[in-house]
C-alpha cells in the first residue's frame, strides 16, 4: 500500500524583475499544505539566505529527528517503557564538493529522554538502534545517522 504526500511550494523572492541577474532575486519561498500553517523558508545563511527562516537543511534534519522520535515513542510504549519527556538537539554535518555542490555526510541525534523510575535503561537505549529499519525518513536518506541519547529517570 502506498502513501501519497503533497505540498505546495511557492517562490516569494521576486523583487519585481524575476531572475534578471544572480543578485536580483531572493531565495525565499513558502511551503503550504491545505489545513496547515505556512512555513516561510530561505536558503542557507552561508549562501545569503535569511537566518530567521527555515532552510532545506533545517527541514531535513528536523524531519529525521521527528520521525525517529515518533518511532521511539511507539516502540517504548510497546515495550512498557514509560517516556514522560523527549527532546532532541540533532546535528547534521555537511560537506561541500567541487563546484559548490553540498550534501549531508552524517547526522547525530541527541535525544534527552525522561523515563519513569525503575526503567531498564539498556532496553530504552537499544530501541534507538532499531528505528532506522522502519523510519520513513531514515530509510530514505543516504548518509549515516548516529545516536547519542541521554536518559533521566523521573525523581532523580
Amino acid at each position: 500500500m502506498g502513501h501519497e504526500y503533497s505540498s505546495h511550494v511557492v517562490w516569494t523572492g521576486s523583487r519585481g524583475n524575476g531572475t534578471t541577474g544572480y543578485h536580483d532575486f531572493d531565495r525565499t519561498w513558502d511551503i503550504s499544505i491545505a489545513g496547515k500553517s505556512v512555513i516561510h523558508c530561505s536558503n542557507d545563511p552561508l549562501l545569503g539566505g535569511d537566518p530567521t527562516k527555515m532552510n532545506p537543511e533545517d527541514l531535513l534534519l528536523s524531519a529525521l529527528s521527528a520521525c525517529h522520535m515518533l518511532w521511539y515513542l511507539h516502540y517504548a510504549s510497546d515495550e512498557g517503557i514509560v517516556v514522560t519527556s523527549y527532546a532532541d538537539d540533532p546535528v547534521g554535518l555537511g560537506k561541500v564538493g567541487r563546484g559548490g555542490a553540498g550534501r549531508f555526510s552524517s547526522a547525530t541525534l541527541r535525544p534527552q529522554i525522561t523515563v519513569k523510575a525503575g526503567t531498564d535503561l539498556q532496553a530504552a537505549e537499544a530501541i534507538h538502534h532499531r528505528i532506522h529499519e522502519v523510519c520513513f525518513i531514515a530509510r530514505s536518506i543516504n548518509f549515516p545517522v548516529n545516536y547519542e541519547p541521554t536518559f533521566t529517570t523521573e525523581g532523580s
